[in-house]
């Protein structure tokens, strides 16, 4: 058994200064560690998965800088699940590396409550087949530095996650101080939502929002990430810079991915463009939104009412106030609008909020002709965003409206 405090300073002389999962019995001791040291960043995520995404958004702003860029997203295996669609098609597509710390509840020999009886004996496995090494956590002090050289070495040569399967008993306990606090907790004076609606409103077209986008936001101050499906697709078909991320799979996590980068990244202005399918399907990230995050972060939800690159199937987007749902998490700035011309109001109003925007935009369904996909590879995207990430830059600013 070993202090929390032993393996966090051994991580964090490694350059590990965020921390982001859901808690487990077995992780309490470094969460209240982490939470305590205001050198040190703990997320608290809704879901497993969006802990994964947010963790490989510090890894986009600037892992292995020497600056605490490195992150740990912390599970217990039984929501292992939750996070597999980010592991098999975002940090491995992407090569965006993550140290993982995976409570191994229901192990084979060590009794345990029902719900683990399977996950437990098939977390080795499940972690082999998505290709993510893995080894015991150390319960040594004199194992802890060479495990994580061992891991830091395969994440810096490979770009890729590496996992430690924690055993019960692993880490002593380490209590929690009455001033940690997790969140913000910023007291905004209940805004309301801004509506953006003229009567004779034509709605535009994906593609005619993506333009707009691409005119507000400056290459050089400002991070594009695009979600998966036609969103990224056709962001890349109408202007293909470094600055724009195009999300393939990981459905659900631009945002959690945004929220990442935005965190880490003060000095840039981060706009998640996000679809209503994927935005339904982790609703629970705007809560994290909320309660982390920061000015420089701008959530703009495109929503057709269909899941346009499966067929058209339809969303059940019509019955949910996305703007509504925003404030009452916490974001300082919602708006709803129909037209272009009210969205280049909200956008406006979007830039000078004390946290969080959100505006949500109804567009009509379908997709440019002839769309094609991406012939840069994920793994490239990625580099080359990073490399625009590391260009010298003060503080994010205002972006310059073409008219």
């Amino acid at each position: 058994m070993i202090d929390a405090r032993t393996f966090v300073e051994a991580a964090r002389a490694r350059g590990f200064g965020w921390y982001a999962g859901v808690p487990c019995s077995y992780l309490t001791p470094f969460i209240n560690y982490v939470l305590q040291d205001s050198s040190l960043r703990y997320v608290s995520m809704a879901n497993e998965g969006d802990a994964v995404a947010l963790i490989a958004g510090v890894a986009l702003g600037g892992a292995g800088d020497g600056s605490h860029g490195r992150g740990i997203a912390m599970m217990q295996n039984s929501g292992l699940g939750n996070a597999v669609s980010p592991l098999t098609s975002l940090t491995w597509t992407f090569r965006l590396p993550q140290l993982m710390i995976v409570t191994w509840r229901g192990q084979p020999g060590v009794a345990d409550e029902p719900q683990h009886a399977l996950m437990g004996p098939i977390t080795p496995a499940l972690l082999e087949t998505m290709e993510i090494p893995w080894e015991l956590f150390p319960t040594e002090d004199d194992a802890v530095g060479p495990a994580l050289d061992r891991a830091t070495a395969y994440m810096d040569t490979a770009g890729r996650p590496y996992a430690f399967l924690m055993q019960k008993g692993s880490v002593a306990a380490h209590a929690l101080g009455a001033a940690a606090a997790v969140g913000q907790h910023r007291a905004f004076a209940s805004p309301a939502v801004r509506s953006r609606r003229a009567s004779n409103a034509v709605r535009p077209s994906r593609a005619d929002a993506l333009r707009e986008v691409v005119a507000r936001t400056p290459g050089d101050s400002t991070a594009v990430l695009a979600s998966t499906g036609f969103c990224g697709r056709e962001l890349y078909a109408i202007d293909d810079r470094p600055n724009h991320l195009y999300m393939v799979g990981s459905m659900g996590c631009v945002l959690p991915l945004a929220l990442g980068l935005a965190l880490s990244r003060p000095d840039l202005r981060v706009v998640a463009v996000d679809g209503d399918g994927a935005a339904l399907m982790r609703m629970g990230a705007f809560a994290t939104v909320g309660a982390y995050g920061p000015p420089n972060l701008q959530h703009l939800l495109l929503d057709n009412g269909v899941h346009d690159s499966t067929g058209g199937q339809a969303t059940v987007s019509a019955s949910v106030d996305f703007a509504g749902v925003a404030l009452a998490c916490g974001y300082a700035y919602a708006a709803r609008c129909t037209d272009l011309e009210g969205f280049e109001a909200a956008w406006r109003e979007a830039q000078a909020g004390r946290g969080p925007a959100l505006i949500h935009l109804k567009i009509t369904p379908g997709s440019m002709e002839k769309l094609g996909r991406p012939t840069v590879k994920p793994a490239e995207v990625a580099r080359r965003f990073r490399d625009f990430l590391t260009e010298p830059r003060t503080a994010a600013r205002e972006p310059t409206v073409v008219a």
